[in-house]
């Protein structure tokens, strides 16, 4: 990796080795014999998270894994990723991955189902564009490597792809987007893809996906230009923040969309 700051390079690898042990900061920070303020200062200046945020992001990773890779009760997995209580644990996955432990364990069941139908789609524009007084964000997506499937973008309030987007859309292959009434306010562009024939458990678990995220964030004033974005999709880095929402639910958010839009227009 090439990137400001390498030894935060060092740090995300101790994190990686050591995502079950308890890592507070002030042992982060003597890892690379920084003060934990000037070790938070600059970690965030890299990554657009605190530490222990980022550190938090991917032990919710790791329970997505346990949840589709282990027959652990969710009380045990939320104990294996350092959560004491069941209730804030189940709390803080539903926020971040968009729905309950048990429901995610359970999606497993209809994940290729949604990605077939979204392959069989004929008519992938957006639907229930609006003429809004508020601002557009266009842009195009390309990929690094040659890609046919389906390509989930979207404006994010944190510099991670956790919760539902603020605007979200699917798109097929490499082509352009448009997101429309976008209020004043700052966003984070993110966007991962999904390969038509992949197995279900490489998207619910998506390690290895194309992504991109946008390292500065896209201001929008009350009367300000947003200029087209160029979006390119690369392989997975260590570096970057793991992939919490669920890409089956954003799936079956578009689909319903679609279905609710021809509906209309019948």
């Amino acid at each position: 990796m090439t990137h400001r700051y390498p030894e935060i390079d060092e740090v995300i690898a101790y994190i990686h080795q050591h995502i079950y042990d308890p890592l507070p900061l002030s042992r982060l920070a003597d890892h690379v014999s920084y003060s934990p303020y000037h070790f938070s200062r600059l970690f965030k200046d890299r990554m657009g998270l605190s530490p222990l945020y980022y550190v938090s992001s991917l032990r919710l990773q790791k329970a997505k894994d346990l949840l589709l890779q282990t027959n652990l009760s969710v009380r045990d997995i939320g104990l294996e990723i350092g959560q004491q209580s069941l209730g804030t644990f189940t709390t803080r996955f539903t926020e971040r991955v968009g729905m309950t432990p048990s429901e995610f364990r359970n999606s497993k069941q209809y994940a290729s189902s949604r990605l077939l139908s979204l392959q069989r789609l004929n008519d992938w524009r957006t639907p229930n564009l609006v003429i809004s007084q508020h601002a557009r964000i266009e842009g195009t997506v390309h990929t690094v490597v040659p890609f046919d499937g389906v390509i989930l973008i979207g404006l994010f309030a944190k510099p991670i792809p956790e919760g539902l987007p603020l605007h979200g859309t699917l798109i097929s292959s490499s082509r352009d987007f448009c997101f429309t009434g976008v209020k004043p306010g700052t966003y984070y562009l993110m966007a991962t893809s999904v390969s038509w024939g992949m197995q279900a458990a490489d998207f619910l678990l998506p390690h290895h996906t194309l992504r991109t995220r946008s390292k500065e964030p896209i201001i929008v004033g009350p009367h300000s230009y947003v200029p087209h974005q160029q979006v390119m999709l690369y392989p997975s880095r260590l570096d970057d923040p793991p992939i919490l929402i669920s890409l089956p639910l954003l799936m079956n958010n578009f689909l319903n969309r679609v279905h609710q839009s021809s509906t209309k227009g019948s």
